[in-house]
């Protein structure tokens, strides 16, 4: 919504809700009651608490806030908690005022359910209108790009690739020509311009509706004199920290005691987003432990036999935050001692490694025992591989953004493993393939991510030429 027209989309927004509110309630005596009665007494207080409390309480939710730029599940997330609180609030009233005991619960099931249902198919039939509408170029808002070309294009890519979004970039302000013609070059067809007074003039003559302020944290002196020459104007102004040397596994502005924060290096995801996530892989690895388990006793058998020794190999490793804890396999080698803080990795045809134990290396039946880790918590089905602890200290120092795979929990599959990166690593230049798919993985995920990696595996990530 534009800055016009946003108090009436409010407006009208409030008033739609408190309909959805009384036609949930009506829809829902109409199902509870099918012959022709009257709403009771009971029903209609909740129907008008319900409509009040509405009014007053999405507000604080940030129900009736833009959506322009953000992403349509949270945003529905939040209406679905708003409308709970409402619902919740209205019985507390209704049992503070004694009128609980006639209550359907049947109906009043009903008409939460009816009464969310509506309110939020309506902000998903907004949400389709508005991207219809502003992918044909209306409904925009006008942006003027402040900083170096390099991060500028990326803000423009950026917009390109989101039309939906309906921001329309204007003109850049180049920081790194400042003060010679005040207009210079073109970039991707836009006006870059070079001097603060002329950009302040083009701002202003063209009503241009946001100004991102795309500069390192550094700049400080830039930002005021930005802020100090459109203060007087009705601009939105917006900082884009240019921080593309960095590491960035959640760069959300969290709230610290009070004091806004940008979190550059911090655990890329909330408890509440890892939920699924948590429940899937103790219920895949429960599932996956019985199914196997024939598979289990064969191997242990075979191990058994073929060479002396115990079954299971477990090795020190480390898991989310760094955690240590044991990771179980398969033993594929022969028993063997390493020299204290030297981990020799397996080579082809290495002698240490049994018959038996090649096969199980080149299939990953020897990671299966893994699934125990995840059942305790220690592991995730899907995340990066973790590595032994003297690999760890050997290419930390290496490989820059190594040790932030451990923000997260390791996993038995990986981005990486599917990809091809299984098995020992000769070189760095080899690890430095491996931690790059592992931080995409990291930075872009879902829980669809995780599924779509898991059903790869199961088509493709077993064998590897590389596992030896």
């Amino acid at each position: 919504m534009t800055g016009v027209d946003l108090p009436m989309f409010r407006t009208t927004a409030r008033c739609l809700d408190a309909l959805f509110v009384i036609a949930g309630g009506l829809l829902a005596h109409w199902m509870r009651f099918p012959a022709p009665t009257a709403l009771a007494d009971t029903e209609r207080i909740l129907i008008a608490f319900n409509c009040v409390l509405v009014l007053l309480l999405f507000p604080g939710f940030g129900v009736y806030e833009t959506w322009r730029g953000k992403a349509l599940a949270p945003m529905l997330g939040r209406i679905a908690a708003a409308w709970l609180v409402v619902v919740a609030t209205a019985l507390v009233l209704a049992f503070t005022l004694h009128r609980m005991d006639a209550v359907s619960r049947l109906w009043l099931g009903y008409a939460t359910l009816f009464s969310g249902a509506l309110i939020i198919a309506s902000r998903c039939v907004m949400h389709v209108v508005l991207r219809f509408v502003r992918l044909r170029g209306m409904n925009a808002r006008t942006v003027a790009i402040v900083g170096a070309p390099g991060f500028a294009r990326t803000l423009l890519a950026h917009l390109k690739h989101a039309p939906q979004a309906g921001f329309k970039p204007v003109c850049v302000f180049d920081t790194s020509m400042e003060g010679d013609d005040a207009y210079g070059a073109r970039l991707t067809r836009l006006p870059v311009l070079t001097d603060l007074e002329a950009f302040a003039t083009k701002v202003r003559d063209e009503h241009v509706n946001e100004v991102w302020l795309a500069l390192p944290l550094s700049e400080e002196h830039t930002i005021y004199r930005f802020t100090r020459a459109l203060r007087n104007d009705f601009v939105n102004l917006r900082f884009i920290p240019d921080v593309r040397g960095l590491s960035l596994f959640n760069h959300e502005i969290a709230d610290v005691v009070g004091l806004p924060t940008l979190n550059l290096s911090a655990t890329p995801l909330s408890p509440l987003q890892m939920w699924p996530k948590l429940i899937f892989d103790r219920l895949f690895a429960a599932l996956a432990l019985v199914a196997l388990a024939p598979v289990f006793v064969v191997l242990a058998i075979g191990i058994k036999l073929t060479s002396p020794g115990p079954v299971f190999f477990r090795q020190i490793r480390k898991g989310v935050d760094g955690h240590p804890f044991g990771i179980y396999k398969f033993r594929s080698m022969s028993v063997h001692k390493e020299e204290h803080g030297q981990i020799t990795q397996a080579t082809r045809n290495d002698a240490r490694v049994t018959k038996l134990g090649s096969f199980m290396r080149r299939t990953s039946l020897d990671e299966l025992p893994q699934f125990l880790n995840v059942l305790l918590g220690q592991m995730s089905v899907v995340g990066p591989r973790p590595h032994a602890v003297e690999h760890d200290d050997l290419y930390k120092d290496q490989v820059y953004g190594y040790m932030h795979r451990y923000r997260i929990k390791p996993g038995i599959t990986g981005w990486a493993q599917v990809n091809g990166y299984r098995g020992a690593t000769t070189k760095v230049e080899m690890m430095e393939a491996r931690v790059k798919f592992d931080l995409f993985y990291i930075q872009n995920w879902s829980f669809w991510f995780d599924m779509k990696i898991v059903f790869i595996t199961i088509f493709k990530g077993f064998v590897g030429r590389n596992a030896f």
